[in-house]
Formats: C-alpha cells, sequence, structure tokens
C-alpha cells in the first residue's frame, strides 16, 4: 500500500491511495503524525516488535500494519506537512537505498504541490486564480445540491478603477488591487475563499452562510474596503460595488451562479456604487 497524506492541528487525510481506501483519522491515531516530527524518514520494519506500535489499532487490527516507511513531505519554508509513505501487512527490511527513493519522491510530490499552488493564485493580489476559484464554486454547488449547504457569491468591483490607473498610473492601479485583495482577505471566515475574476474584479465564496449573514459580511467588507488609506496615492477614495446571489438549484451551474451575482452587481453600480446589492 502508498499513501500521501495531509496533516493539519488534528487530523489526517489522504491526498491520494494505492492499495488501500482513502480517508480521514485522527491525527494522533497516524502513523504518519510521528513521520512529521523529524526530518528523517520513519522506518518500521515489524511493528509487532516496536512497543510504540505494536498494540496500535491498525497494527492488531484491518488493515493490520506490520511494516511502515514514510518521508516527511517538508515545504520550501522548512514545515512538515505530511508524508509519503509505504506500507505492508507483512514484515519488511527496508534498505537505506530505498529509504532515499522514497525521500527523491516525497521532494517531487512537494515540487508538484508548490507548482500548483503558484498556478492556482494571482501572483499580484495573492488570491485565487479565476480558473481555481471557480473550483471551489463548483464543490460549493456540488455540496448545496447534495447536503443541502447554504453558500453565498459576492461579486466585487472596485469602483472607478479606470480613473486611478489613467491618473495616477498602472504601478498605483497594482498598489489598489493589492491593497483591496488584503482587506478583503482579512474580512473573510475560515473556509471562505476569495478569487480575482480578471481586471479589477473579485469573488467571494462565503461558505455555509445564510441571506441575512451574507448581507452582513458584503457590508463589513464593504465598510474595509472605504477605509484604504494609501500613502502613494493621498486624497484617492478606493471604493467598491458588491452583488450577491444565493447557491440554489435553478442556478444550474458556476456560469449561471456567477450570471446572477453579476446581475447583483450590476444592480449595485447602476444604483450609484459603493454598495451591496442582493
Amino acid at each position: 500500500m502508498a499513501l500521501m497524506t495531509l496533516i493539519d492541528s488534528d487530523r489526517q487525510w489522504c491526498k491520494s491511495a494505492l492499495g488501500i481506501e482513502p480517508g480521514e483519522l485522527p491525527r494522533d491515531l497516524a502513523f504518519c503524525d510521528r513521520t512529521i516530527r523529524s526530518r528523517d524518514a520513519l522506518v518500521i520494519d515489524d511493528t509487532l516488535a516496536d512497543p510504540r506500535f505494536a498494540r496500535h489499532p491498525m497494527v492488531v487490527g484491518p488493515p493490520g500494519i506490520r511494516a511502515y516507511l514514510g518521508a516527511p513531505l517538508c515545504t520550501p519554508e522548512g514545515y512538515n506537512v505530511g508524508a509519503l509513505c509505504v506500507i505492508d501487512t507483512r514484515p519488511a527490511s527496508f534498505s537505506e537505498e530505498q529509504v532515499a527513493i522514497l525521500h527523491g519522491f516525497a521532494g517531487l510530490a512537494v515540487e508538484q504541490m508548490e507548482l500548483r499552488l503558484i498556478a492556482s493564485r494571482d501572483s499580484l493580489t495573492g488570491a485565487l486564480s479565476r480558473r481555481a476559484f471557480e473550483e471551489h464554486l463548483g464543490s460549493a454547488l456540488a455540496r448545496h445540491l447534495g447536503e443541502g449547504e447554504p453558500s453565498r457569491l459576492a461579486l466585487v468591483d472596485i469602483d472607478h478603477f479606470k480613473t486611478v490607473n489613467d491618473s495616477h498610473g498602472h504601478a498605483a492601479g497594482d498598489a489598489v488591487l493589492a491593497a483591496v485583495s488584503a482587506r478583503l482577505q482579512a474580512g473573510l471566515r475560515r473556509g471562505d475563499a476569495l478569487g480575482r475574476m480578471g481586471g479589477e474584479e473579485f469573488g467571494v465564496l462565503l461558505r455555509d452562510c445564510g441571506h441575512e449573514e451574507a448581507l452582513a459580511i458584503a457590508e463589513r467588507l464593504r465598510l474595509a474596503v472605504a477605509d484604504i488609506a494609501l500613502p502613494a496615492l493621498p486624497g484617492v477614495q478606493v471604493t467598491a460595488s458588491f452583488g450577491l446571489a444565493p447557491c440554489a438549484a435553478e442556478t444550474g451551474s458556476v456560469a449561471g451562479w456567477l450570471a446572477a451575482a453579476d446581475a447583483s452587481l450590476y444592480r449595485a453600480k447602476r444604483n450609484g456604487r459603493n454598495r451591496c446589492e442582493f
């Protein structure tokens, strides 16, 4: 069996698995929790001969782990975030060469994760790219249709952005975009998502969020944007218009959901800008 796992504060979950059903585990039951505590591989030739694991539920019960070799997934910043491991139901004798090979594969896995992260982020603002954000919308729509989880989408457009670019230059425009993105991100809850849809437009996904709460969050974000002060641009007032739409079965698709939010955004701009419309 082989697994690539990621570990957060209280759980382990499988990013990929071969030969075993992927799933989540409490962190204190995960072999990989031991792996991430060191830069070295965790080598267990026979779990029954290791007092740390001899009575472990996954040793004495399914899947009957007898051998484990795990290499930590170490980010460029030096954090171990998970493990790449191989498991067997029979004792093994792992060689130094096999350990080195697994370390090499773990490094490749982290490189691919980093490349995916770079591709999913807008380089200027740090927000999700449009494609990555729409993937989040697709997942939220699936959860709504399957489990009834309510979500809201807000499209955010910076008011009179062209005037900033024309009057102060594109560097000033970039500074405004970065500042607005930072304010929006700072005001989101855990599980929400921010994406740059293009130009001066952002998308905000509010997960598990009802009508009144979504309006309150959008209004708080609107006020946070209006409070931006850029020392390099004295006298420039930054505001944004917000158009919100619920995730609903009649939306039908991500494109339909975006169109509904865009209609609300158009109303906000038509009705004077610097306002929220649902």
